[in-house]
């Protein structure tokens, strides 16, 4: 007890430490605070100094844009303060070629994008509502990025069908194109799950980790609905209410406690029993286009593009 009481307290200095250096790292590029329309949500900009107004202008209505699309479907994250590290390209084959996620006390979301990227072609892209789908979930350990990347993978999907970014048949076809690039990488990619997932960069395995993961989520909706129970989306929502603050912390066990949280919302073993499934598996899981256009349900906010 009392070496976990020490743990603890090095733990809460450290964090402190990092807030911080966060903060003086963030001041030092004058970043801006905002409070968006009808929320009390603030999100604060690095490096937007070095766009011109009206290309500022463009890129905070772009953010909030995305933000307010995620907040729909997934509800306000925990980290309820976005984080913005702004990146503007001169030259760029398209709007948003690279972005990730920096974790730390507080995550930000590191955007790489073209400048002169219309409005419309930043809110069609996918890459926003990726990135800030991992705000709903805490870090996890390499050999389970797959676990991370595919839920990220899936609610960007949800998110856009949903905001009317892309049609049912769109969601449909880039569900399903996915899959088939999965199982492609798969036959090039050989091992178990999580060894594959802890190489990924080195091994350019991406399409094999991120669309298993997919793959993973998919096959959970299907067993929930089929169960009677809420859909991941509902469950993702409960998760940031009760057990995201607690589990912020990167450790080895994060993504079994994440998937522990969500079978104790859904009241069922559905995560747990999946991911003793998935994490050792050698191949591609095989889902049916049933199970595809299942995930579609019934929506209709109103189109926010203009």
């Amino acid at each position: 007890m009392l070496m976990r009481a020490e743990n603890s307290k090095f733990a809460r200095t450290i964090n402190l430490y990092k807030a911080i250096l966060c903060i003086f790292a963030f001041s030092a590029y004058s970043a801006e605070t905002v409070t968006l329309h009808n929320s009390d949500t603030q999100v604060t900009y690095k490096n937007l100094s070095s766009l011109s107004v009206s290309h500022q202008t463009k890129v905070k209505t772009w953010l909030n844009f995305g933000i307010n699309a995620n907040k729909r479907v997934l509800g306000l994250p925990r980290q309820a303060h976005y984080y913005f590290d702004l990146n503007p390209r001169y030259f760029a084959t398209e709007p948003v070629p690279w972005a990730r996620i920096h974790r730390g006390v507080f995550d930000t979301v590191e955007l790489h994008f073209y400048r002169y990227a219309s409005l419309t072609s930043l809110k069609r892209d996918w890459t926003l509502y990726h990135e800030l789908s991992h705000l709903y979930h805490p870090l996890f350990d390499y050999k389970d990025f797959w676990l991370a990347e595919g839920l990220a993978t899936y609610l960007q999907n949800r998110v856009m069908l949903h905001n009317q970014l892309i049609s049912r048949d769109e969601f449909i076809h880039r569900i399903s194109a996915g899959l088939q690039r999965g199982k492609l990488n798969t036959k090039q990619n050989k091992g178990q799950l999580n060894s594959v997932s802890e190489n990924m960069w080195q091994r350019n395995a991406y399409q094999r980790v991120y669309w298993t993961g997919v793959a993973f989520f998919i096959e959970a909706e299907s067993q929930l609905k089929a169960q009677d129970k809420p859909d991941l989306v509902s469950l993702i929502r409960q998760y940031q209410m009760c057990c995201r603050e607690n589990e912020q912390y990167a450790s080895d066990q994060q993504a079994k406690q994440f998937l522990q949280s969500l079978d104790r919302l859904s009241r069922s073993g559905i995560f747990s029993s999946l991911y003793r499934r998935y994490q050792t598996r050698e191949d591609f899981p095989v889902i049916s286009k049933s199970q595809i256009a299942s995930l579609i349900t019934p929506f209709t906010p109103k189109s926010q593009l203009q």
